[in-house]
Protein backbone atom coordinates (compact mmCIF):
# COMPACT_ATOMS: atom_id res chain seq x y z
CA UNK A 1 0.00 0.00 0.00
CA UNK A 2 1.23 3.49 -0.84
CA UNK A 3 1.92 5.50 2.29
CA UNK A 4 2.67 8.74 0.48
CA UNK A 5 3.38 10.00 -3.03
CA UNK A 6 4.86 13.15 -4.52
CA UNK A 7 5.24 14.36 -8.09
CA UNK A 8 6.72 17.61 -9.41
CA UNK A 9 7.03 19.32 -12.78
CA UNK A 10 9.12 22.16 -14.11
CA UNK A 11 7.31 22.98 -17.33
CA UNK A 12 6.72 21.35 -20.71
CA UNK A 13 7.32 22.17 -24.35
CA UNK A 14 9.81 21.64 -27.13
CA UNK A 15 12.41 19.94 -24.97
CA UNK A 16 14.75 18.02 -27.25
CA UNK A 17 17.95 16.25 -26.28
CA UNK A 18 19.83 17.94 -29.11
CA UNK A 19 19.02 21.35 -27.59
CA UNK A 20 20.26 20.61 -24.07
CA UNK A 21 23.93 20.31 -23.19
CA UNK A 22 24.89 17.49 -20.82
CA UNK A 23 25.68 20.13 -18.21
CA UNK A 24 22.24 21.68 -18.51
CA UNK A 25 20.60 18.28 -18.33
CA UNK A 26 22.38 17.62 -15.05
CA UNK A 27 21.22 20.98 -13.70
CA UNK A 28 17.58 20.31 -14.61
CA UNK A 29 17.65 16.89 -12.98
CA UNK A 30 19.25 18.42 -9.89
CA UNK A 31 16.57 21.10 -9.72
CA UNK A 32 13.80 18.52 -9.91
CA UNK A 33 15.55 16.35 -7.34
CA UNK A 34 15.88 19.29 -4.94
CA UNK A 35 12.11 19.82 -5.15
CA UNK A 36 11.45 16.12 -4.56
CA UNK A 37 13.85 16.14 -1.62
CA UNK A 38 12.02 19.10 -0.06
CA UNK A 39 8.59 17.53 -0.40
CA UNK A 40 9.73 14.05 0.55
CA UNK A 41 11.28 15.36 3.77
CA UNK A 42 7.85 16.65 4.81
CA UNK A 43 5.91 13.52 3.86
CA UNK A 44 8.41 11.06 5.35
CA UNK A 45 7.93 12.69 8.76
CA UNK A 46 4.15 12.33 8.52
CA UNK A 47 3.65 15.92 7.36
CA UNK A 48 0.71 17.11 5.29
CA UNK A 49 0.42 17.00 1.52
CA UNK A 50 -0.23 20.75 1.69
CA UNK A 51 3.09 21.43 3.39
CA UNK A 52 4.87 19.04 1.04
CA UNK A 53 3.69 20.72 -2.17
CA UNK A 54 4.49 24.12 -0.68
CA UNK A 55 8.05 23.04 0.09
CA UNK A 56 8.54 21.39 -3.30
CA UNK A 57 7.31 24.39 -5.26
CA UNK A 58 9.42 26.78 -3.18
CA UNK A 59 12.48 24.77 -4.22
CA UNK A 60 11.48 25.08 -7.87
CA UNK A 61 10.83 28.82 -7.50
CA UNK A 62 14.32 29.22 -6.05
CA UNK A 63 15.95 27.55 -9.08
CA UNK A 64 16.40 30.09 -11.93
CA UNK A 65 16.25 27.36 -14.59
CA UNK A 66 12.49 27.16 -14.14
CA UNK A 67 9.92 29.78 -15.13
CA UNK A 68 8.64 30.66 -11.67
CA UNK A 69 9.89 32.85 -8.85
CA UNK A 70 13.56 33.57 -9.46
CA UNK A 71 13.44 32.32 -13.06
CA UNK A 72 10.24 34.08 -14.14
CA UNK A 73 10.01 35.30 -17.72
CA UNK A 74 9.40 38.92 -18.71
CA UNK A 75 6.28 40.60 -20.05
CA UNK A 76 6.33 42.55 -23.31
CA UNK A 77 7.21 45.71 -21.37
CA UNK A 78 10.12 44.08 -19.55
CA UNK A 79 8.45 43.40 -16.21
CA UNK A 80 7.89 40.16 -14.32
CA UNK A 81 4.39 39.23 -13.21
CA UNK A 82 3.93 35.98 -11.33
CA UNK A 83 0.92 33.76 -10.68
CA UNK A 84 0.53 30.93 -8.17
CA UNK A 85 -2.13 28.75 -6.57
CA UNK A 86 -2.46 26.06 -3.92
CA UNK A 87 -5.38 23.81 -2.99
CA UNK A 88 -6.12 21.48 -0.09
CA UNK A 89 -7.96 18.32 -1.14
CA UNK A 90 -9.39 17.73 2.32
CA UNK A 91 -11.42 20.93 2.59
CA UNK A 92 -11.15 22.33 -0.96
CA UNK A 93 -9.65 25.42 0.59
CA UNK A 94 -7.59 27.28 -1.99
CA UNK A 95 -5.46 30.36 -2.36
CA UNK A 96 -4.20 32.09 -5.48
CA UNK A 97 -2.41 35.25 -6.61
CA UNK A 98 -2.13 36.85 -10.02
CA UNK A 99 0.35 39.28 -11.51
CA UNK A 100 2.45 39.81 -8.40
CA UNK A 101 6.10 40.84 -8.08
CA UNK A 102 8.27 41.04 -5.00
CA UNK A 103 7.72 37.95 -2.82
CA UNK A 104 10.59 35.51 -3.28
CA UNK A 105 8.14 32.61 -3.28
CA UNK A 106 4.80 33.42 -4.90
CA UNK A 107 3.44 30.04 -3.77
CA UNK A 108 3.82 31.14 -0.14
CA UNK A 109 1.79 34.23 -0.96
CA UNK A 110 -0.95 32.02 -2.42
CA UNK A 111 -0.79 29.91 0.74
CA UNK A 112 -1.13 33.07 2.85
CA UNK A 113 -4.24 34.07 0.88
CA UNK A 114 -5.73 30.66 1.69
CA UNK A 115 -4.68 30.63 5.33
CA UNK A 116 -5.15 34.27 6.30
CA UNK A 117 -8.09 35.62 4.27
CA UNK A 118 -11.66 34.66 3.38
CA UNK A 119 -10.84 34.83 -0.34
CA UNK A 120 -9.48 32.47 -2.97
CA UNK A 121 -7.64 34.88 -5.26
CA UNK A 122 -6.00 38.25 -4.74
CA UNK A 123 -4.21 40.48 -7.24
CA UNK A 124 -2.43 43.80 -7.01
CA UNK A 125 -1.20 45.66 -3.94
CA UNK A 126 -3.35 43.82 -1.41
CA UNK A 127 -1.89 40.47 -2.41
CA UNK A 128 1.49 41.93 -1.49
CA UNK A 129 0.04 43.29 1.76
CA UNK A 130 -1.05 39.78 2.70
CA UNK A 131 2.48 38.54 2.01
CA UNK A 132 3.96 41.29 4.18
CA UNK A 133 1.49 40.58 6.99
CA UNK A 134 2.61 36.94 6.87
CA UNK A 135 6.27 38.09 7.14
CA UNK A 136 7.15 36.44 3.86
CA UNK A 137 10.55 37.37 2.37
CA UNK A 138 10.66 39.84 -0.51
CA UNK A 139 13.49 40.43 -3.00
CA UNK A 140 14.56 43.25 -5.32
CA UNK A 141 14.42 43.11 -9.12
CA UNK A 142 18.02 41.95 -9.50
CA UNK A 143 17.23 38.76 -7.59
CA UNK A 144 14.65 37.76 -10.20
CA UNK A 145 16.66 38.84 -13.25
CA UNK A 146 18.19 36.11 -15.38
CA UNK A 147 20.04 36.83 -18.62
CA UNK A 148 18.45 33.86 -20.39
CA UNK A 149 14.93 35.17 -19.73
CA UNK A 150 15.87 38.68 -20.80
CA UNK A 151 17.43 37.36 -24.00
CA UNK A 152 14.30 35.31 -24.70
CA UNK A 153 12.19 38.46 -24.38
CA UNK A 154 14.40 40.38 -26.81
CA UNK A 155 14.29 37.50 -29.27
CA UNK A 156 10.50 37.31 -29.11
CA UNK A 157 10.06 41.07 -29.46
CA UNK A 158 12.37 41.09 -32.49
CA UNK A 159 10.37 38.32 -34.15
CA UNK A 160 7.19 40.28 -33.57
CA UNK A 161 8.76 43.40 -35.03
CA UNK A 162 9.81 41.36 -38.08
CA UNK A 163 6.30 39.95 -38.43
CA UNK A 164 7.41 36.43 -37.58
CA UNK A 165 5.95 34.58 -34.60
CA UNK A 166 7.72 31.45 -33.43
CA UNK A 167 5.28 28.63 -32.66
CA UNK A 168 7.64 27.04 -30.14
CA UNK A 169 5.38 26.06 -27.21
CA UNK A 170 8.23 26.83 -24.83
CA UNK A 171 7.63 30.54 -25.43
CA UNK A 172 3.98 30.16 -24.51
CA UNK A 173 4.30 28.30 -21.28
CA UNK A 174 6.60 27.24 -18.51
CA UNK A 175 5.36 26.48 -15.04
CA UNK A 176 6.34 24.58 -11.93
CA UNK A 177 4.11 22.50 -9.74
CA UNK A 178 3.72 19.70 -7.25
CA UNK A 179 1.04 17.23 -6.19
CA UNK A 180 1.14 14.98 -3.15
CA UNK A 181 -0.76 12.38 -1.16
CA UNK A 182 0.21 12.15 2.50
CA UNK A 183 0.10 9.35 5.07
CA UNK A 184 -3.36 10.49 6.18
CA UNK A 185 -4.70 9.98 2.65
CA UNK A 186 -5.09 13.69 1.88
CA UNK A 187 -4.03 15.20 -1.43
CA UNK A 188 -2.91 18.71 -2.37
CA UNK A 189 -1.69 20.63 -5.40
CA UNK A 190 0.45 23.73 -5.89
CA UNK A 191 1.46 25.55 -9.08
CA UNK A 192 3.57 28.65 -9.80
CA UNK A 193 4.62 30.47 -12.96
CA UNK A 194 6.05 33.57 -14.56
CA UNK A 195 3.66 33.08 -17.47
CA UNK A 196 4.43 33.49 -21.17
CA UNK A 197 7.52 35.19 -22.56
CA UNK A 198 6.49 38.66 -23.81
CA UNK A 199 2.95 38.22 -22.53
CA UNK A 200 0.71 41.27 -22.40
CA UNK A 201 0.96 43.11 -19.09
CA UNK A 202 -1.83 41.90 -16.84
CA UNK A 203 -2.24 38.56 -18.60
CA UNK A 204 -3.11 35.73 -16.22
CA UNK A 205 -2.98 32.11 -17.34
CA UNK A 206 -4.35 28.86 -15.99
CA UNK A 207 -1.93 28.47 -13.05
CA UNK A 208 -3.93 30.46 -10.46
CA UNK A 209 -7.33 29.45 -11.86
CA UNK A 210 -8.73 26.75 -9.59
CA UNK A 211 -9.98 23.93 -11.79
CA UNK A 212 -7.86 24.93 -14.77
CA UNK A 213 -4.19 24.73 -13.79
CA UNK A 214 -4.57 23.68 -10.16
CA UNK A 215 -7.09 21.43 -8.40
CA UNK A 216 -7.29 19.07 -5.42
CA UNK A 217 -10.06 16.95 -3.92
CA UNK A 218 -9.54 13.91 -1.70
CA UNK A 219 -12.42 12.11 -3.38
CA UNK A 220 -10.66 12.13 -6.74
CA UNK A 221 -7.21 13.62 -7.26
CA UNK A 222 -4.81 16.53 -7.13
CA UNK A 223 -3.61 18.09 -10.39
CA UNK A 224 -0.98 20.66 -11.38
CA UNK A 225 -0.79 21.64 -15.04
CA UNK A 226 1.72 23.24 -17.35
CA UNK A 227 0.77 24.31 -20.84
CA UNK A 228 -0.87 26.84 -23.12
CA UNK A 229 -2.83 28.47 -20.33
CA UNK A 230 -5.67 29.96 -22.34
CA UNK A 231 -6.62 26.52 -23.65
CA UNK A 232 -6.28 24.88 -20.23
CA UNK A 233 -8.67 27.52 -18.87
CA UNK A 234 -11.26 27.03 -21.61
CA UNK A 235 -11.23 23.27 -21.12
CA UNK A 236 -11.07 23.46 -17.28
CA UNK A 237 -8.33 20.88 -17.61
CA UNK A 238 -7.61 20.03 -13.98
CA UNK A 239 -11.26 19.86 -12.91
CA UNK A 240 -12.14 17.81 -15.97
CA UNK A 241 -9.75 15.09 -14.87
CA UNK A 242 -11.42 14.95 -11.47
CA UNK A 243 -14.88 15.02 -13.07
CA UNK A 244 -14.08 12.03 -15.26
CA UNK A 245 -13.00 10.10 -12.19
CA UNK A 246 -16.03 11.15 -10.16
CA UNK A 247 -18.78 10.83 -12.75
CA UNK A 248 -17.46 8.35 -15.33
CA UNK A 249 -15.57 6.12 -12.92
CA UNK A 250 -12.33 6.46 -14.86
CA UNK A 251 -8.96 5.75 -13.30
CA UNK A 252 -6.57 8.63 -12.69
CA UNK A 253 -4.38 7.51 -15.57
CA UNK A 254 -7.24 7.20 -18.05
CA UNK A 255 -8.87 10.48 -17.04
CA UNK A 256 -5.67 12.49 -17.24
CA UNK A 257 -4.63 10.92 -20.54
CA UNK A 258 -8.00 11.68 -22.11
CA UNK A 259 -7.91 15.34 -21.12
CA UNK A 260 -4.30 15.89 -22.20
CA UNK A 261 -4.45 13.93 -25.45
CA UNK A 262 -8.06 14.29 -26.61
CA UNK A 263 -9.31 17.59 -25.15
CA UNK A 264 -6.19 19.75 -25.09
CA UNK A 265 -3.91 18.44 -27.84
CA UNK A 266 -6.29 18.92 -30.81
CA UNK A 267 -7.13 22.45 -29.66
CA UNK A 268 -3.65 24.04 -29.45
CA UNK A 269 -3.41 22.94 -25.83
CA UNK A 270 0.25 21.95 -25.79
CA UNK A 271 1.46 20.85 -22.37
CA UNK A 272 0.83 18.29 -19.68
CA UNK A 273 -0.17 17.59 -16.09
CA UNK A 274 1.03 15.78 -13.02
CA UNK A 275 -1.65 14.17 -10.87
CA UNK A 276 -2.04 11.91 -7.86
CA UNK A 277 -5.16 10.17 -6.56
CA UNK A 278 -6.27 9.28 -3.04
CA UNK A 279 -4.61 5.87 -3.33
CA UNK A 280 -1.28 7.48 -4.11
CA UNK A 281 -1.20 6.58 -7.81
CA UNK A 282 0.76 9.07 -9.93
CA UNK A 283 0.41 9.93 -13.62
CA UNK A 284 2.32 12.52 -15.65
CA UNK A 285 0.98 12.68 -19.24
CA UNK A 286 1.99 15.34 -21.77
CA UNK A 287 1.37 15.94 -25.47
CA UNK A 288 4.58 17.76 -26.44
CA UNK A 289 8.23 16.79 -26.86
CA UNK A 290 9.13 16.81 -23.19
CA UNK A 291 8.21 17.79 -19.66
CA UNK A 292 10.55 18.32 -16.74
CA UNK A 293 9.05 16.00 -14.14
CA UNK A 294 9.82 13.70 -11.25
CA UNK A 295 8.28 11.51 -8.60
CA UNK A 296 8.97 9.68 -5.36
CA UNK A 297 6.98 7.55 -2.91
CA UNK A 298 7.72 6.06 0.48
CA UNK A 299 10.08 3.57 -1.17
CA UNK A 300 12.58 6.41 -1.57
CA UNK A 301 13.15 5.76 -5.30
CA UNK A 302 13.62 9.27 -6.67
CA UNK A 303 12.95 9.45 -10.42
CA UNK A 304 13.38 12.50 -12.66
CA UNK A 305 12.59 12.74 -16.35
CA UNK A 306 12.99 15.28 -19.15
CA UNK A 307 12.28 13.68 -22.51
CA UNK A 308 9.44 11.52 -23.70
CA UNK A 309 11.26 8.21 -23.25
CA UNK A 310 14.28 8.90 -21.10
CA UNK A 311 14.43 8.52 -17.32
CA UNK A 312 17.16 9.17 -14.81
CA UNK A 313 16.90 7.82 -11.27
Amino acid sequence: MTQFSLAVHGGAGTILKKNLTPELEVQYHAGLRAALDAGHAVLAKGGSALDAVTAAVCALEDEPLFNAGRGAVFTSDGQQEMDAAIMDGTTRAAGAVGGIFGPRNPIRTARAVMDRTDHVMLIGPNALNVARAADLPFAEAEYFYTQARWDALQSTLKMRADGVEDDDPARRHGTVGAVARDMQGAVAAATSTGGMTAKAPGRVGDTPIIGAGTFADNETCAVSATGHGEVFIRYTAAAEIAARMRHAGQSLTDAAAHVVMHDLAPNDGSGGVIAVDAAGNITMPFNCDGMYRGMVTQDGAFKTFIYREEAVN
